[in-house]
């Protein structure tokens, strides 16, 4: 069982995620038992097939591909417990409105991990969007990778996690109008 870092602790993660091989399709793909990210398209997809086993068993979370959209799933976000985003590489930013639009839009209060190329000097910002558990990349030490959450000690502008900037919340004297 690999680790993962949730709401900033390092905690042992029973989910596996299905990842689609170049000659697999999301209609036709099957979804293994026990506890299992699968893609948003094989949701999409295999939604009447899948959903019975969803409500008996909470076994199944979903994870967004950088290119698609948090409203794709709206209708069926109350369902799910967990949700993820992946980062194909480190680079790619997408994932932040993702899970972003997630919180704020949607409402989204459950477990919100990062899958996929996420390293520490991302968690600090992940963060700041929504994310509250991470799957950092496998070979990194995870113990280091948890103190970017803690990387810095203020922080400036409006967010997901702070809805004042820096500038209403701070104490200001000798100010003149």
């Amino acid at each position: 069982m690999r680790e993962i870092i949730k709401d900033k602790s390092i905690i042992q993660d029973d989910w596996s995620v299905l990842r689609l091989s170049e000659t697999e399709t999301p209609d036709a793909i099957e979804v293994p038992a026990g506890k299992v990210l699968i893609p948003l398209k094989v949701w999409l997809l295999q939604k009447e097939a899948l959903l019975p086993r969803l409500k008996a068993n909470k076994d199944l979370a979903i994870w967004f591909s950088s290119d698609e959209q948090a409203k794709d799933l709206k209708e069926d976000i109350a369902l799910f417990d967990l949700l993820a985003v992946d980062f194909p590489k480190f680079s790619d930013g997408r994932g932040y409105s993702i899970a972003y639009n997630l919180r704020a839009r949607f409402a989204f209060t459950g477990e919100l991990r990062a899958i996929g190329d996420v390293l520490r000097d991302q968690l600090f910002y992940m963060q700041r969007v929504g994310f509250n558990a991470f799957a950092t990349r496998e070979d990194r030490d995870i113990k280091e990778a948890i103190k970017g959450l803690t990387d810095f000690s203020e922080k400036y502008q409006t967010s997901w996690d702070e809805k004042n900037p820096l500038f209403r919340r701070a104490e200001r004297t000798g100010v003149q109008a």
